[in-house]
């Protein structure tokens, strides 16, 4: 089954095992994956941007 290519906070939070509180504490720190928001105020995340972000974790583990 493909991955969508946009997913929403909830499915991202689920995907990195975390809680929207402690979510934003690291965005306000500038270390959360990139997000979108919608003119509707509903917020996103490209697939991508995800996988980024997670490779960037994964390097700086090593």
């Amino acid at each position: 089954m493909a991955r969508p290519p946009v997913l929403k906070l909830p499915e991202v939070l689920e995907e990195i095992g975390m809680s929207r509180a402690a979510f934003y504490r690291m965005r306000a720190r500038g270390q959360a994956p990139r997000l979108i928001k919608l003119p509707n105020g509903q917020i996103r995340c490209r697939r991508a941007d995800l996988d980024t972000w997670w490779a960037t974790y994964e390097l700086n583990a090593h």
